[in-house]
């Protein structure tokens, strides 16, 4: 099921554990982070980490960090305070972080297998019970294999479940290679593929728009929706990044691991129940009835003196910035082009889904009235942090004659009396994984489908076209989306909630 959290955020007293608003409690964890150093670990899992270990949200957990710096116990914690104290989002006191810094270990990869496999059995005996492994592997894909090696030889992974980073794999052969040397070691329903656009507040509520509401329910199909377009521009550049952004480049990393995952919410015929296996069946069978990608529907850019950076190739072919038009081949979808756009150095930082419905007749309407000039009506999910939903349509202007003007309604969850119930995407996915809910992640079947269908595109790329830096990305983008035209930059900001 899609599990739902919402609560008051408090943090126990130490020594207590109350129940989980419902809940079922989980039995008692021991985390192991590989790549406990790099920078996703730094922003993300161990913030995410200190506020569910302290909260009434996770079971008792023990953290032990694993990676090639040869750090000691005391200056892993250092470590770890300083990440938490620059990237969380529930500030700690020194209270606190003394309760969480007791669940912190690190062991140094050069310990090897005997030393990790020493660490974690003895987090569990501190733990006591029967005690739950998740290790989560913060690494580059290239070095799953040695990882997953690891745990075999140091015998954990009996009663454990794997948290992998994308991408997984870098096209079909490399992919089936990669699930089949993890499959050599873990069962598929103990592999959890992490994509954290999934875990956001809005991307689960994109299930509840569609499925839940009688309203739209009825017209989510190629008879009332023109198309569909799915559009996260950064104003990020490289971030030291070059050696790894060099051989994946903007498709690999961004779009069949995270916008392909968000269509797939978008187009899934409606599951028997919302239970992870019948999600995830509906999101394999999108993958399965995507067209293959036509290179002549692709815009590959690359922002000017992005072959300047440190890293990076002079004659460097990898695309920066990548716009395209796919297709689904089934009842529902046939004909509704479905436009992905995502790119480094862009004009603005956005996340979001934009439904086109198909536009009224306009014949009883004057010359000059407006309708029509503002384009369809949209409904428009924000994928940032701060949850956004917003339903566009054309209304009569106050005063004399019949003159439209374009209206919309907005939502936030910053607006309801639970905005502070939010989980951070990582958060909720970490406890997912705890919980053996695989409704968020991403199945073997699901990616190699994915790479299957980007074949053409690997193979056949069309060169990268300049961009400037602040940009919406090259020009032809504009052809390729015609006749209609990109919802990004909008028109009109968000409303923000007046206090």
């Amino acid at each position: 099921m899609v599990t739902n959290y919402a609560q008051t955020i408090a943090y126990p007293a130490p020594g207590s554990r109350p129940s989980r608003n419902g809940l079922e409690v989980l039995q008692p964890h021991v985390i192991v982070l590989f790549g406990a150093t790099g920078d996703l670990s730094r922003r993300k899992l161990l913030p995410g980490l200190a506020h569910l270990a302290l909260s009434a949200l996770a079971p008792d957990i023990q953290v032990i960090g694993t990676s090639l710096e040869d750090y000691t116990e005391d200056s892993f914690r250092e470590f770890a305070r300083q990440a938490v104290t620059e990237f969380t989002h529930h500030p700690l006191s020194d209270e606190q972080w003394t309760q969480f810094a007791q669940r912190l270990t690190y062991v140094p990869q050069s310990a090897g297998p005997d030393g990790l496999g020493d660490a974690v059995r003895l987090a569990e005996e501190r733990l006591g019970g029967e005690v739950g492994r998740l290790h989560y592997m913060s690494v580059p894909p290239a070095a799953a294999p040695a990882v997953i090696n690891t745990l075999r030889e140091a015998n954990l992974v009996e009663r454990s479940r794997v948290v992998m980073e994308k991408p997984f794999g870098t096209d079909l052969r490399s992919a089936i290679l990669l699930n089949d040397q993890v499959h050599e070691t873990f069962r598929e329903r103990q592999i959890f593929r992490i994509d954290h656009f999934l875990g956001k507040e809005a991307a689960q509520n994109i299930l509840a728009f569609r499925f839940a509401n009688g309203l739209f329910e009825p017209i989510w199909n190629r008879n009332f929706i023109d198309h569909v377009q799915i559009d996260i521009p950064e104003t990020l550049g490289l971030d030291r990044r070059a050696g790894f952004y060099e051989a994946t480049g903007a498709y690999k990393d961004m779009v069949v691991t995270h916008l392909f995952q968000v269509l797939a919410f978008v187009a899934m015929e409606p599951p028997t129940a919302l239970e992870p296996r019948a999600i995830s069946e509906e999101k394999n069978k999108v993958f399965r009835s995507m067209l293959p990608l036509n290179p002549n529907d692709v815009v590959r850019g690359q922002y000017a003196g992005y072959r300047d950076e440190e890293g990076v190739a002079r004659d460097s072919d990898t695309e920066t910035f990548i716009a395209l038009k796919a297709g689904i081949d089934n009842w529902r979808w046939a004909g509704v082009p479905f436009y992905c756009r995502t790119g480094k150095r862009m004009a603005e930082g956005q996340r979001i889904i934009s439904i086109a419905f198909k536009e009224a007749p306009k014949s009883m309407f004057p010359g000059g009235s407006g309708v029509g000039a503002s384009g369809p009506d949209h409904l428009t999910f924000d994928l940032a942090d701060e949850s956004k939903v917003s339903l566009s349509f054309y209304g009569k202007r106050p005063g004399p004659g019949m003159k439209l003007d374009k209206l919309s309604m907005q939502f936030s969850t910053q607006e309801t009396d639970r905005a502070g119930d939010v989980l951070e995407a990582y958060e909720r996915l970490i406890m997912d994984a705890m919980r053996d809910d695989h409704t968020l992640f991403t199945t073997a079947e699901g990616i190699e489908s994915l790479w299957e269908r980007s074949e053409p595109l690997l193979q056949n790329p069309p060169p990268v076209k300049p961009y400037a830096p602040g940009s919406w990305g090259p020009n032809a983008i504009h052809q390729l989306v015609a006749p209609h035209a990109w919802r990004l930059p909008f028109e009109r900001v968000w409303r923000t909630r007046r206090s």
